[in-house]
């Protein structure tokens, strides 16, 4: 299988090689062909083969009749070749894995999450797959963790990678912090670490966000580290300052004397709470680790909801009772300015949106705010505008209401689950009539106590006419502006355009810049060759801030660097 596989990159690579030579391709011009063939793209082909006979005929000097015959063969290679040799490799690897997972399944999960390190999304899942495989998976240490996840040998744990912590680039922790920690040793305080690792490297934004996730629990909490940073980092400063200068061979004559006093750590007047603890988590890591604000609520959603994955497709029309944790809300103002909501909201392992309609909204609106839990009964649905089904689903609320501490604190176990979701109830809709005003329902009444006969119907058609009109706006609820919308920086993108693809120099500093800013959006760079413009999403994740994105306008243009 693999021996097929390489066989047929070797032939792309012989083909790109050949439309150069005997057709006088240009690169881009052979790669588009070799795309076209690999992916089976007829249209693209039949676009491309007049140029490909006439470059056989004026370059390599070929007769119509070979170019052609050449041409129907290589049809004839692109219907069969890839897809037969492709899923026998598929399939090897498959049981490749599938060995791994089983006789090595902490060494395989490491490597699995080190591999998905900055898509958060599947992080999650792959955690709570180690957990039901007995596996730990503890936080970030200065001391035991690498820059990928790696396992604690022998314990069936995997420590956190650090350079899966925002502003922790792999570059800054596998050329400055790793290997001063095997040169010499374990970092015995973070006062020894200030005093050992370039402080010009590991910055004030790289100490935050090292203590905000944990990687320095050992030596002191997270509070009292943060409340005394300022001192460590000038600790640290000093030291190597004068380590540089030579001082310290000086003063290193007169013992524990001459040293430099360690500050001592002061206690911090004011405590941060474990959920604010969690959501620097969040917000460093992508997801909650140490713990989760869901953990007290297992027994209770397990009992009184519905799991996620219910909510599908296959359960369109039906109720379903769903609870977690509000991640997201959009509010937005339809025709008749009153208020609705789409909402987030997440459980450990998923996600789902709930919508919330006017009705609803000006009663329990109250009630949505970030980080709430919440419970929500309602209706799945999957159609599309058009009516057909899609995989796009949501929930239509009924109801839903916050679980307070108080709540789960008096709640008592039943012993029993939900059923599965039934048909929704069916709900009668009846138009909506807005009042006449007063000075318009006044004059039809004179008027109709004035007029017999014919008149009367005038008016009457009159009335009716002025109550359509009313009743209209009711009935087109349309959403005219949104008011609050949501900006979550982990679903941005950002758009590179590149010029000249073949400015190794250039992409080269590219790369730089974003290992030097790692972070939770993707990054696309769009290349633009003869043959248009391709966009290539990169297989890391950055943090578009400027301190990357400014940089990036000053290597590539302004115009070139897009977010959205």
């Amino acid at each position: 299988a693999l021996k097929s596989t390489y066989g047929i990159l070797i032939y792309q690579e012989q083909f790109m090689q050949i439309s150069k030579e005997w057709c006088g391709f240009t690169g881009g011009q052979a790669d588009t062909l070799r795309k076209a063939v690999g992916k089976k793209k007829v249209a693209l082909m039949n676009k491309v083969k007049p140029e490909f006979i006439k470059g056989a005929q004026e370059v390599g000097g070929a007769t119509e009749e070979q170019a052609e015959t050449f041409w129907n063969q290589l049809l004839e290679f692109a219907n069969y070749c890839f897809n037969k040799s492709h899923a026998a490799c598929y399939a090897l690897v498959a049981y490749w894995t599938a060995y791994l997972k089983a006789h090595y399944p902490d060494a395989f999960m490491a490597a699995l999450m080190t591999s998905d390190m900055r898509w958060t999304d599947r992080l999650a899942i792959e955690i709570a797959e180690c957990k039901r495989l007995g596996i730990k998976v503890l936080g970030p240490d200065i001391n035991q963790s690498y820059a990928d996840f790696g396992i604690v040998g022998g314990e069936n744990t995997i420590r956190f990678g650090l350079a899966a912590i925002k502003s922790m680039g792999k570059a800054l922790i596998e050329d400055i912090v790793i290997p001063e920690r095997d040169k010499n040793g374990p970092f015995k305080s973070v006062c020894d670490f200030a005093s050992r690792v370039d402080n010009t490297k590991f910055n004030k934004k790289s100490w935050e966000s090292a203590i905000k996730t944990g990687a320095f629990d050992r030596f002191a909490s997270r509070t009292d580290l943060l409340f005394n940073l300022e001192e460590i980092q000038s600790y640290g400063s000093k030291v190597q300052k004068d380590r540089a200068s030579g001082q310290t061979d000086l003063f290193g004559l007169m013992g524990d004397a001459g040293a430099i006093p360690e500050p001592i750590m002061q206690e911090s007047p004011t405590k941060v709470s474990d959920k604010e603890q969690l959501l620097w988590e969040r917000d460093l890591m992508g997801l909650y680790l140490s713990a989760h604000p869901l953990d007290k609520y297992d027994l209770y959603f397990e009992e009184n909801t519905h799991p996620f994955s219910l909510v599908s497709a296959e359960n369109d029309g039906k109720q379903v009772i769903v609870g977690g944790i509000i991640t997201g809300i959009r509010t937005i103002l339809t025709k008749s300015n009153t208020k609705m909501a789409f909402v987030k909201i997440e459980s450990k392992t998923a996600e789902t949106e709930f919508i919330v309609f006017p009705s609803l909204y000006e009663q329990e609106g109250s009630k949505l705010a970030i980080d709430n839990i919440i419970k929500v009964t309602g209706r799945v649905n999957a159609r599309d505008k058009d009516g057909n089904l899609s995989s796009e689903v949501k929930i239509i609320a009924d109801s839903f209401s916050v679980v307070s501490d108080e709540k789960l604190e008096n709640y008592q176990s039943t012993g029993t689950k939900l059923e599965e979701p039934k048909e929704a109830p069916k709900k009668e809709f009846k138009r909506k009539k807005a009042a006449v005003p007063e000075n318009i329902a006044s004059r039809l009444s004179s008027n109709n106590q004035t007029k017999e006969g014919s008149s009367n119907n005038t008016e009457k058609e009159k009335t009716n006419s002025v109550k359509d009109s009313q009743e209209k706006p009711a009935a087109e609820e349309m959403v005219t502006r949104v008011i609050t919308p949501p900006v979550d920086p982990r679903s941005q993108k950002l758009f590179v355009l590149i010029e000249n693809p073949e400015d190794t120099e250039k992409l080269t500093r590219i790369r730089k810049l974003c290992d030097e800013n790692p972070g939770f959006q993707e990054i696309i760079l769009v290349l633009k060759d003869e043959s248009g413009k391709k966009p290539l999403r990169m297989p890391f994740r950055i943090d578009a801030s400027n301190d990357l994105i400014d940089p990036l306008k000053a290597l590539v243009g302004d115009s070139s660097v897009v977010l959205k």
